[in-house]
């Protein structure tokens, strides 16, 4: 069904548990973590650090908790090729505060395309290309020109320590979308005749994006 951004909401987080150790990851379409006492519960948000690249740093909901156990809701680890068996083990921390990003606009994204690599033999008139990964994901937001809001501060300190933080997006019909990235406030402000003033935030992925539906 079509869809309109009115409506979406933009947090970052701004809180996290202290980083728990795991021990165990499983190849599976849903990975399950082995964490003891972790302490979390469904719907909770974590960041996940892994010795598997395409897991480090990257952001899910959990789901089906137990006392020493969960699983990384649409985190497929299915393939061993990409996660060798045992080598994902790392930590893994809760979100546990968001502040939100208000007087929003003119959000745009950038990345996220593959990187193609492109080669020919000589005894070939054709070329051939192939994928190389992907680009890195950014997102830009611009706001109104207000230094007095909860989400000023936190994109202040944020660009002044350089910490690792999530964007995420909430779209009205209650999909969400979580960027781990670093954020970049240029709060010099944008001047336009005919238009109110204005200031940029650019957040810088830090692996790819998670999504999930309604």
């Amino acid at each position: 069904m079509a869809q309109v951004p009115t409506g979406t909401l933009f947090s970052i987080a701004t809180g996290f548990s202290s980083s728990k150790t795991v021990t165990g990851i499983t190849n599976a379409e849903e990975a399950v973590v082995t964490c003891t006492a972790h302490g979390f519960a469904d719907g909770d948000v974590v960041e996940i650090t892994s010795g598997w690249g395409r897991l480090n740093k990257r952001v899910f909901e959990i789901g089906n908790v137990t006392a020493d156990t969960f699983t990384l809701k649409r985190a497929d680890t299915s393939s061993t090729a990409h996660f060798p068996p045992g080598s994902g083990i790392g930590s893994v921390r809760e979100i546990t505060e968001w502040v939100q990003l208000s007087k929003v606009m003119n959000p745009s994204s950038s990345g996220g395309e593959p990187n193609t690599v492109t080669y020919k033999f000589l005894e070939s008139d054709v070329e051939y290309s192939i994928n190389d990964g992907f680009t890195a994901t950014q997102m830009t937001l611009e706001f109104d020109d207000d230094d007095t809001t909860a989400g000023y501060a936190a994109m202040r300190k944020q660009t002044d320590n350089q910490t690792d933080t999530v964007l995420k997006m909430l779209m009205r019909s209650g999909s969400r979308t979580y960027l781990p990235c670093t954020v970049a406030l240029n709060d010099v402000p944008q001047l336009q005749d005919g238009q109110i003033n204005r200031i940029r935030g650019t957040f810088n992925g830090n692996n790819r994006h998670t999504r999930y539906s309604a």
